[in-house]
């Protein structure tokens, strides 16, 4: 690009000038004394400011292609590919698009479509599980930053979940965020200034919902928040009849502070919105808009508003949607395998339970007595789960031991014994504790020795022989690896976990076939467990995880398993739903995901467990065909599990009125669990997602295409010019790997440090450190395609060395008279409204255009015509001296085309304003302030990137 005669410099925004050596784009912000300004296909971080005349700033022109140095028929593709790549972010109404490292699927630009629709968003995504509710809040979040509506953002989740939140809105949004949880926040307060919070010195945040609900970090946190909030798990967070847990209340209390600022934008995800509790779901939905808490959902009025506010889709709404098929797997089958106990097994369960009878019938109703029926039940769960589990129990104080009342010892003793749905899964693993006495007396010191005189037994029972639910699941696993699995084991204690894992690493291991085996418990941090997987699925043998619960929730594990095996029960049926939906679910490639069940026929536990609650909510979810959690009477079952367990042997009368209350519960809680299903199911079909249309969602995802290129050109931009460089490249199971030691020096040195020789590619992010992602936003695809460019705009640069170039003359059947193929670069002045006014963009779009004739008598073709012929075969040769000569008298004519393109430009930007326009159309009030102030102005002239003439087979120029 050179610079043209100086004259007056026109900073106006969206203009081209040059300074410091390379040509800028003039940014919102500029005044005559000082420019903002960002590089051509740069980002945010690459502006600069200047002063115009101590950094030499002028005008400057794109110079047209140059007749000397033609090209062939990839050309043009190659550098629209490139000057794609380089946008920084899009002209159209999702301005995030370009700078993100994911391709949507058609069906989750619905609740982008909606909260585009509102001036202040308030969304609940209650999408099934597995469909891809992070992507959609992640693709919220990047369109409000890229517009300018918010400037920061916090995203409330579990601990366990943090880290993934981190990696996924880094890796596929290119948003960096900080971590705010227990084990982080000292070191983050440190380094912080007087009155100043985390908050204000980190725009973006991911945040542990349970840390920062606590009454002395929450009032901060609602003082300091961002902008935008996201909250994953919302259901977590709402309590309505029956359920008034105080983590739920606090939680509540947070997320209604967050909504009583009207300003606040607010995106809440769950797969259980429902769950059959109206009073729950209208605590939820009244956080999207006030009116809903109290709105007659039945009502035409009720519905539209929530309407506005709402999106559910089931996997069935959108297997196949638009010009797309989502695979899930086609059906789920269970399986449920008996085992019984081996002798020695069972004597040592007897005189374990006669003991745990006894500790109960010493309770009166006070703390120490509720601390001993929490350890024995304890103690027979740990039994039941594995002899290094009891053992590991029996050797240790119980959790609550140290519990001063009755609250406080069933508070810690539930978290501690029981499967809470809504609890955090971090410390659900470790061993419980059955000791709940210090040996101070006489008999506190005969309980300690009748303990460990269990656990001594309970060693002694390890492995297959003894341990017949391990020999099962010895079976179970190499029927599954037979058959083409690979399955994650499931546990309840860590001690389980690990004994399970180094059996099945003894037992499977042959030096004809290895199996990899590995355990991941709640022992390691996140990052840890996260890349333990990760090592064990990169091998090409088969493969085994033996994880406990810390695995169980949020945790994509689909592409590295297919199967699902249930080692221990858990007392509540969604924990055994979120295991099997760790594999169920998109991007699983086997048909069928197996899911088995070990049970024990015979340790008076397992058997009623699988009967009351498992089996149940399978059979209400096959006949309603919706899965939701046990009701708030389902605890009462539990306790009545509890006690016919412990208090079965007493008096005769006593036990059958146990078994009776234990039955006529279960009746209930069958009734209320059938009808709480039911009104799910009736709240998917009347509150189903119908606002926005397919057809209208079809004419977005077209727009975006068009603008930015699909996955595959990218990936064929990336083979082309490799082999035009001279570049190896080997396909690989999930991509393929180049050379890059060989690249022009130009090449190499523009691409990351610290990259892998050979470099390998993956079709899908994320990439582990030094690998590339086939993705726009990849650092190593955004040098390849700044060198494919500027080669090409740089003729000193040999010939062999640039992949592309600017000018291109071939004969083709595709035309029958000569036609000229343009690749046009254009830069539009945008503004967008936002909540506090509106804001000026710049944006960079490419355009194909075509015509036919000389350039004084052109005779333009339709759009899709010129996207057709930017890809045309050549089919015959054109002496050298001639194509030069046609080239030349071709460029001389150039000029005469500055009107029609910049007629080019403007329809596209009156295109353009129409789209944002449609995207942010609605019914509401609301929704049409949301479009006022919006603008959209091409800049004028436009960029001519190159000329393809395209000739007829036979004849001459015509």
């Amino acid at each position: 690009m050179t610079a043209t005669t100086p004259r007056p410099l026109d900073a106006a925004v969206g203009s081209l000038v040059r300074a410091r050596g390379r040509e800028w784009v003039v940014l919102p912000g500029t005044t005559p004394d000082f420019l903002l300004l960002q590089p051509l296909g740069g980002g945010t971080a690459d502006v600069v400011g200047v002063f115009p005349d101590e950094d030499g700033v002028e005008p400057a022109t794109f110079p047209p292609p140059c007749a000397d140095d033609l090209g062939d028929s990839s050309a043009a593709a190659l550098l629209r590919t490139a000057l794609r790549v380089g946008f920084s972010a899009s002209a159209g109404p999702f301005r995030s698009l370009a700078g993100t490292a994911v391709s949507p699927r058609s069906y989750q630009y619905v609740p982008l479509l909606l909260a585009l629709r509102q001036d202040v968003v308030r969304l609940l995504i209650a999408d099934d599980v597995g469909i891809g509710k992070t992507v959609e809040a992640g693709l919220i979040a990047a369109e409000l930053l890229a517009q300018g509506t918010v400037q920061r953002l916090a995203v409330l989740c579990s601990p366990a979940l943090a880290e993934q939140w981190q990696r996924e809105l880094a890796t596929k949004f290119g948003i960096d965020a900080v971590l705010v949880l227990t084990s982080t926040v000292k070191s983050l307060e440190r380094d912080l200034m007087m009155n100043e919070s985390i908050f204000d010195r980190h725009p973006h945040v991911i945040v542990s919902t349970d840390f920062i609900k606590s009454d002395r970090r929450r009032h901060d946190f609602l003082q300091r928040c961002p902008e935008l909030v996201i909250v994953d798990e919302a259901h977590n967070c709402v309590g309505g009849s029956g359920q008034g847990q105080r983590s739920r209340h606090q939680r509540f209390e947070l997320l209604r502070g967050l909504a009583d600022d009207p300003t606040r934008h607010l995106v809440l995800t769950t797969a259980t919105p429902h769950s059959g509790d109206d009073e729950a779901f209208a605590n939820l939905i009244g956080l999207c808009h006030l009116d809903l808490a109290t709105a007659d959902l039945g009502t035409e009025r009720g519905r539209r508003l929530l309407a506005r506010h709402f999106v559910q889709r089931r996997r069935g709404d959108i297997r196949s949607y638009l010009d797309e098929d989502t695979p899930f797997p086609r059906d789920r089958l269970t399986l449920d395998v008996p085992y019984t106990l081996a002798p020695e097994y069972r004597s040592l369960f007897d005189d374990v339970l006669a003991y745990a009878r006894e500790q109960v019938r010493q309770d009166r109703g006070d703390a120490k007595g509720r601390v001993r029926w929490w350890s024995v039940l304890a103690l027979l769960r740990a039994l039941a789960s594995s002899p290094r589990a009891a053992e590991a129990t029996l050797r240790t104080r119980a959790a609550n031991i140290d519990a001063d009342t009755v609250q406080e010892a069933d508070a810690v003793g539930r978290a501690a014994v029981l499967d809470a749905d809504d609890e955090a899964l971090e410390g659900i693993d470790t061993t419980p504790g059955a000791i709940t006495e210090d040996a101070t007396d006489t008999a506190s010191g005969r309980d300690r020795r009748r303990l460990l005189g269990f656990a001594r037994r309970a060693a002694t029972l390890r492995g297959p022989a003894q341990d017949r639910k391990l020999a099962a699941l010895t079976d179970q696993v190499r029927l599954l690896l037979a058959g083409g699995d690979q399955p994650i084991v499931f546990c309840r204690f860590i001690d389980t976990a690990h004994y399970v894992a180094e059996h099945l690493t003894t037992a499977l291991g042959t030096k004809r076939a290895p199996v990899s085996v590995i355990s991941v418990t709640g022992e390691l941090p996140p990052a840890e467990r996260e890349r333990r997987v990760a090592e064990l699925t990169a091998t090409d043998g088969t493969h085994v995880l033996v994880a406990t619960d810390c695995l169980s929730e949020g945790v994509n594990l689909q592409e590295g398993f297919s199967a699902v095996v249930h080692y221990d029960l858990c007392w509540n049926p969604t924990r055994h739903e979120q295991r099997e939906g760790r594999v169920d679910r998109f991007l699983q490639r086997k048909d069928i995901v197996r899911a088995i069940t070990l049970y024990g026929e015979d340790n008076g536990i397992d058997g009623i467990v699988l009967d009351v609650l498992i089996r149940r909510h399978r059979a209400i979810a096959k006949a309603t065909g919706v899965a939701v959690p046990v009701p708030g009477e389902g605890q009462g079952l539990i306790d009545a599990l509890a006690e016919g367990l412990l208090l079965r042997g007493e008096d005769s009368r006593d036990q059958l009125m146990l078994d009776l209350e234990l039955a006529e519960r279960s009746r209930e809680l069958e009734q209320a669990w059938t009808s709480a299903a039911e009104k799910e199911k009736a709240s998917r079909a009347r509150y189903a997602q119908n606002t926005i249309r397919p057809e209208e969602v079809a004419v977005e995802v077209e727009e975006v295409r068009a603008a930015l290129g699909s996955h595959g050109a990218l990936r064929e931009f990336l083979d082309s010019t490799f082999a035009a460089l001279g570049s190896t490249v080997s396909t690989t199971d999930d991509g393929f790997t180049a050379v890059t030691a060989t690249l022009p020096l130009g090449a190499r040195t523009g691409l990351p440090t610290g990259l892998r020789e050979p470099l390998p590619f993956h079709t899908e992010p994320p990439a582990e450190r030094g690998h590339a992602v086939v993705a726009r936003t990849d650092p190593a695809v955004k040098a390849i395609a700044r060198y494919v460019l500027e080669s090409a705009l740089d003729p000193t640069v040999p010939a062999a060395e640039r992949p592309a170039r600017r000018a291109g003359v071939m004969r083709t059947t595709a035309v029958t008279t000569r036609t000229t193929v343009l690749l046009l670069r254009l830069r539009f002045h945008l503004g967008l409204p936002t909540p506090t006014g509106t804001r000026q963009q710049v944006a960079e779009d490419a355009c194909v255009v075509a015509f036919e004739g000389p350039p004084s008598q052109a005779v333009w073709l339709p759009d899709d015509r010129a996207e057709a012929l930017l890809v045309a075969a050549p089919a015959g040769n054109v002496i050298e001296g001639m194509a030069r000569g046609w080239m030349q008298d071709l460029l001389n004519e150039l000029d005469e085309l500055t009107p029609a393109l910049n007629t080019v430009a403007d329809q596209r930007a009156d295109r353009l304003l129409s789209a944002h326009l449609r995207a942010r159309a609605g019914a509401s009030r609301e929704a049409q302030a949301s479009r006022r102030g919006l603008r959209v102005q091409a800049q004028h002239p436009v960029d001519v990137l190159s000329v393809q003439l395209l000739m007829p087979v036979a004849g001459g120029l015509r």
